[in-house]
C-alpha cells in the first residue's frame, strides 16, 4: 500500500451523461445490492427448482459489466484460498447533489465468502483512502490519489486493479450498488427497522425543503428516510466514517427484513423486492446469480460481519482531505482474507 504524500493533480471531471473516459453511458445507471443475492439464496432454500427458474429469469435481465478485461494478468495477486470467494461491491449515490458526473464510487466494500459459505465478512474501504492508483489502459492515473479516483480514471477495471493492489486480495466478482436504489428496495419491503444511535438533522434530504430530523432510538424507516440516513455525512464529526456505519446498518436491516417470514411467505412482496433490486443491477460477466444464490442458501444476516479498513486518521495532501490507512493493521486484516482465515479476520477487523 503506497502512502506517498505528494501534492495531487485535480481529480478528473466527467461530463454528465458520460462514463469514465467520457464514453456515453445509459442515463439510468444500474446497480446490484448484495442483499438481493442473499435473499435469492434464502428463496432457494425453500424451493430449489422454483427458485432456480426464478433466479434465471432475474439473471437474464441484469446488466453485465466488463470488470476484468483490461486488468493485466501479471499485476493480479495470486489465489491462495482456492475455494473462498472475494466480491468487490462498488456503490455510488446517483442522487448526491455534489456528484454531477455520476463517475465516483462513494462506497467500496470487499466481501469475503469463506470456503464453507457459512458466513461473510464485509470490509468497507473509505473512499478518500490515499493509495497508489495504477495507470489505466487509457493512460490515466499512475500516481497516488484517493482510491475512488480509480473509477473516474479507468472505470471498473482500474478499480479492480487498485483494490487488488491496495489489499493484496484477488477479486473474483464485482457487483455495483446504487445506494439511491435503497428507496425502492426498502419500500418494496414495507420499511426497515433502524436503531438510530444519536439524533441528527440531514441537510441533503429527499424532502422538499432538503431537511429531515432523525431522533434517537429504534424506528421504522421508509425508503426515503433510509436513503437520507445512509447518505448523510455532514452532520457528524467523523463524516464519511459515520456514513459507512449507517450504510452497513441499512444493508443488514434490508437483509433482516427480506429474510423475515413476512417477506418470504408473500410472493407479491418478495417479487417486488427482488425486482426492485435487479431493476437497477450490474454484475461482472462471469457471475452466475443462480450458482451464487445456491452457494449462499444457508447464509443468514446473523452470520454477516461488518468492518472498516483500519486507518490512522485523516489529513491533507495538497488541497485534498484524505484518509490514511494503518498499513500494518490493514496488511494483517487483508492477509487473513487472502488466506481465508476467518478467526484472524474477525480478530484483525476489531
Amino acid at each position: 500500500m503506497s502512502m506517498g504524500r505528494q501534492v495531487p493533480e485535480s481529480e478528473p471531471s466527467t461530463p454528465v451523461g458520460a462514463g469514465p473516459g467520457g464514453a456515453a453511458r445509459p442515463r439510468r445507471r444500474r446497480r446490484l445490492l448484495l442483499t438481493g443475492l442473499l435473499v435469492l439464496a434464502l428463496v432457494g432454500g425453500g424451493g430449489v427448482l422454483a427458485a432456480a427458474l426464478y433466479v434465471r429469469s432475474v439473471d437474464s435481465a441484469i446488466d453485465r459489466v466488463d470488470a476484468f478485461d483490461e486488468v493485466p494478468a501479471e499485476s493480479r495477486p495470486q489465489v491462495v484460498a482456492t475455494d473462498a470467494l472475494n466480491v468487490m461491491i462498488l456503490g455510488s449515490d446517483s442522487r448526491d447533489p455534489e456528484d454531477s458526473s455520476g463517475s465516483r464510487t462513494d462506497t467500496i466494500i470487499l466481501a469475503h465468502l469463506p470456503r464453507d459459505r457459512s458466513s461473510a465478512q464485509l470490509i468497507s474501504i473509505p473512499r478518500d483512502t490515499w493509495t497508489a492508483v495504477p495507470r489505466s489502459k487509457q493512460g490515466r492515473g499512475g500516481r497516488d490519489a484517493k482510491i475512488n479516483a480509480a473509477y473516474a480514471w479507468g472505470g471498473v477495471p482500474l478499480m479492480v486493479q487498485t483494490v487488488e493492489r491496495f489489499t493484496g486480495v484477488r477479486i473474483d466478482h464485482v457487483t455495483m450498488v446504487d445506494f439511491a436504489g435503497f428507496k425502492d428496495i426498502v419500500d418494496a419491503l414495507g420499511g426497515i427497522e433502524i436503531d438510530v444511535e444519536k439524533g441528527f438533522t440531514s441537510t441533503h434530504s429527499l424532502n422538499a425543503d432538503g431537511r429531515r430530523e432523525f431522533v434517537a432510538g429504534r424506528q421504522t424507516m421508509d425508503g426515503s428516510a433510509a436513503l437520507d440516513y445512509a447518505r448523510e455525512r455532514y452532520a457528524f464529526p467523523d463524516g464519511d466514517f459515520a456514513r459507512i456505519r449507517h450504510q452497513q446498518q441499512v444493508i443488514k436491516a434490508i437483509l433482516d427484513k427480506a429474510a423475515s417470514g413476512g417477506t418470504l411467505s408473500s410472493p407479491t412482496r418478495l417479487n417486488a423486492f427482488v425486482r426492485a433490486t435487479a431493476e437497477a443491477a450490474a454484475v461482472d460477466r462471469s457471475m452466475s446469480l443462480l450458482d451464487f444464490a445456491m452457494e449462499l442458501r444457508h447464509l443468514r444476516s446473523g452470520n454477516l460481519e461488518f468492518f472498516t479498513c483500519p486507518v490512522t486518521g485523516t489529513g491533507r495532501v495538497g488541497s485534498e482531505s484524505v484518509v490514511f490507512a494503518d498499513e500494518e493493521k490493514a496488511a494483517r486484516l487483508f492477509d487473513a482474507v487472502r488466506r481465508d482465515d476467518v478467526p484472524e479476520i474477525l480478530a484483525a477487523g476489531r
